[in-house]
């Protein structure tokens, strides 16, 4: 009897466990990627939707292959869908995997020791494999872009050489309807400690490759982790790998050092796909002028984000600021949008609202043709020398 009872217990709980994650990770979904409304900017004016018509917004940097969300169809919720970002004019979405996170993460500290996305990827019944290797993880979440690619019927592409960047904006450029897609990786931490896996990040479509999240892992340290070291032989071995490849480093999230070992090595470019600058937001999360000059001298990228740790506000004007800073201090031929939509932010409006940020551009004077290079020509110039 006892034996009987503890299992219908044991049943009880495990059904309700079942129940928990089923709806858990939609749940944590829609309170973790929220859209704040402050007040609106005005309808775009004739001016901001023909540049908007002239030239594609980029976006460097969104979390949304994570969620498990339909790519294809408009959602309630989130920041990023297909329906969204052709409402908002991006021609070309940089989707990045992200692999592990600590519980509690802050900007400040963190360890390695928890794995939110563990619990995440049990919530979608994720296949065991990708529970336990985070190099599964990442191709798991290639495999939803690739598949949602090809179920689009041409609305969707994924870009991973110059030719097919050339042939989506000559497309757009004739009048189809569709859209770009790359692939990053946020934390090398997803090699799983080999060099050698970054060629299977590279056939999966990979292009983009963050160093580190918010931890330190055996490559690079990250302005979050508790060591905040630099590169480490196997982390300098990484960096000429990638640029064997033809891919980019991303040093989003790296410690100071890391950035600084990274800019002394690299013989290409580097990219900050998502961040803000302590010139209007000062914390361990954000870019000082030093460092943004240094990105600059190298011939790199820097895309703002649009949330509050990375602006110090939830409105247009702070995403303004700093973007003005960035001009001021890298030059406007190094600034870009790097939203880090359905990362676990708020930000003041989804993809579709896009246009509302361009009018606020020009609202600022900031003068039309550089508008233009900041929501989409300098990334698709990076991009074009970029890729292979």
């Amino acid at each position: 009897m006892k034996r009987r009872v503890a299992i219908a217990a044991a049943t009880i709980v495990a059904l309700s466990a079942a129940g928990f994650f089923v709806l858990a990770a939609p749940i944590t979904d829609r309170q973790m990627n929220r859209v704040v409304r402050p007040k609106l900017i005005p309808k775009p004016s004739a001016a901001a939707e023909a540049l908007m018509k002239a030239q594609p917004i980029v976006d460097l940097h969104a979390d949304t292959l994570l969620w498990g969300r339909d790519l294809l169809a408009k959602n309630a919720h989130g920041h990023v869908d297909l329906p969204r970002l052709e409402a908002g004019g991006v021609g070309l979405q940089i989707f990045d995997a992200v692999t592990k996170t600590p519980r509690h993460l802050n900007i400040e500290k963190n360890d390695d020791s928890t794995d939110n996305v563990r619990l995440l990827g049990i919530a979608e019944h994720w296949p065991p494999r990708a529970l336990t290797s985070l190099l599964a993880r990442a191709e798991l979440q290639a495999d939803r872009l690739h598949e949602a690619a090809a179920a689009s019927e041409g609305r969707l592409r994924v870009i991973g050489t110059r030719a097919e960047l050339q042939a989506l904006l000559d497309a757009r450029k004739n009048g189809a309807r569709t859209t770009g897609a790359m692939l990053g990786i946020e934390g090398a931490h997803a090699l799983e400690g080999e060099v050698a896996n970054l060629a299977k990040l590279r056939d999966k479509g990979f292009r983009v490759i963050g160093l580190a999240h918010f931890f330190d892992n055996s490559f690079a340290g990250s302005a979050h982790g508790v060591k905040k070291g630099g590169l480490s032989a196997d982390g300098r071995a990484l960096v000429k790998a990638i640029e064997e490849n033809a891919m980019v480093v991303d040093l989003a999230h790296s410690s100071q050092q890391t950035i600084a070992d990274v800019l002394a090595l690299a013989t290409r470019p580097v990219l900050v796909s998502h961040t803000g600058v302590r010139g209007t937001c000062s914390n361990a999360r954000n870019l000082s002028d030093e460092q943004l000059r240094a990105i600059a001298k190298n011939g790199g990228l820097v895309g703002i984000g649009f949330w509050s740790t990375a602006v110090c506000g939830d409105d247009h004007a702070a995403i303004v600021r700093a973007v003005k800073h960035a001009i001021a201090i890298a030059g406007v031929d190094h600034v870009a949008f790097g939203s880090d939509y359905d990362g676990t932010v708020i930000v003041p409006f989804d993809a579709s609202g896009l246009p509302e940020l361009i009018q606020a551009l020009l609202d600022a004077n900031i003068a039309s043709e550089h508008v233009a290079k900041i929501m989409g020509q300098n990334a698709l110039r990076f991009f074009a020398a970029a890729l292979p």
